[in-house]
């Protein structure tokens, strides 16, 4: 019996994994968030010919940033999962600088936040943060 080729042949083989990678790569949330106002939406949906993109660039989803070859296919998308799924996605507030960094714990000043709980935690941390304060 002649040996078995094995089944795992692309294990080394950087250019498929990159490839693999890289395939469907799409915009950000926040990306999609600036496209969906006005004024950038309808520069998207009516752009001038490209013969680069699909479609000529006639048929565009600003929520899922594809384009397509025909407007059956742009209305299937649109009755799709992957639509619904992204919309939901979309009709989450995205989240602003001062809340990355307050979820972080950066805030403006240099020392950590009171609890607002009042308990002994508070008066732990304001005492801390009146002894730090006398320090400086």
């Amino acid at each position: 019996m002649p040996p078995q080729r094995r089944s795992r042949t692309h294990k080394n083989n950087k250019a498929i994994k990159k490839a693999h990678r890289t395939r469907r790569r799409t915009k950000d949330i926040l990306t999609i968030h600036e496209d969906l106002k006005p004024e950038n939406a309808d520069k998207l949906k009516h752009q001038e010919l490209d013969a680069d993109l699909p479609g000529l660039g006639q048929h565009y989803c600003v929520e899922c940033s594809r384009y397509f070859i025909t407007e059956k296919a742009a209305t299937e998308h649109l009755r799709g999962k992957a639509h619904k799924k992204r919309l939901r996605e979309l009709k989450e507030a995205p989240y602003t600088q001062a809340e990355a960094e307050a979820a972080v714990g950066l805030t403006t000043e240099n020392r950590r936040p009171v609890s607002s709980s009042g308990g002994i935690d508070a008066k732990k941390n304001t005492a801390t943060s009146m002894a730090l304060d006398q320090a400086l």
